[in-house]
């Protein structure tokens, strides 16, 4: 439901002149978060402001003020606006905008994207932020080869409830798993004994193996939080 909202959010082909005057702005702020710049946030922001970060920390204007310093000492980075969309009305603006993150953590590169919706507010002839939410976009982690003899492994049905059922199988040498009577999908391993599903990176299957290695069940894990599916035999 949130893709298609932010894809419907961000499908506008016409630039308006607020769209223009904020976009720069918002991607000043976010140049300013690298160097730790909080003058540039504390002339922006609402004297109500409120922010909530992508842990899902929500913060007063003064909290989130002091959360802004300079990146450690062998950190470089940098956050691109990549889509944006606003609408206004009245005396308010409501943005949403995609951004993605480069960092060097020393040495080594990395990648990230985020989805920020915002609230801007006309006061005293001018635009300052009201309220920001930051949301991680999940990207697939890197899938990895298993030995040969390991796939097989899992290929059985497992049972969460009297009527709900997943089964995984073999098919021209593709592991593959969905509910009992549904379609079925690649199961890509993230590393031993944990799988995941192409495009749903919130969600993992996480393996259980008895004292003897052999598969007992899998944790269908999202957000920390498990559903338990045992093998049946």
């Amino acid at each position: 439901m949130m893709t298609f909202i932010f894809a419907m959010a961000l499908s506008g082909p016409v630039t308006t002149p607020l769209e223009t005057t904020l976009r720069a702005r918002d991607q000043a702020l976010l140049d300013a978060i690298a160097p730790g710049n909080r003058a540039l946030w504390e002339r922006t922001l609402t004297d109500d402001a409120i922010y909530v970060d992508e842990n899902g920390t929500i913060m007063d204007r003064p909290t989130f003020l002091k959360t802004l310093v300079p990146l450690p000492r062998g950190v470089t980075g940098s956050i691109a606006i990549t889509g944006y969309r606003v609408q206004r009305h009245g005396d308010s603006a409501f943005v949403i905008h995609q951004d993605e993150e480069r960092e060097m953590f020393h040495g080594q590169a990395l990648l990230a994207h985020y989805l920020m919706t915002e609230t801007w507010r006309f006061e005293r002839n001018e635009w300052k932020l009201a309220s920001a939410h930051v949301y991680v976009v999940n990207d697939d982690p890197p899938a990895i080869p298993l030995p040969a003899d390991t796939p097989a492994q899992y290929v059985g049905h497992y049972q969460a409830a009297p009527d709900l059922r997943y089964v995984v199988r073999i098919e021209q040498g593709v592991l593959l798993g969905g509910v009992e009577g549904g379609p079925v999908q690649p199961l890509l391993a993230e590393v031993a004994d944990v799988l995941f599903l192409k495009g749903q990176p919130r969600k993992r299957f996480v393996f259980r193996r008895d004292g003897q290695g052999r598969i007992t069940g899998f944790a269908s894990r999202r957000e920390g939080h498990d559903v338990i599916w045992t093998k049946l035999p």
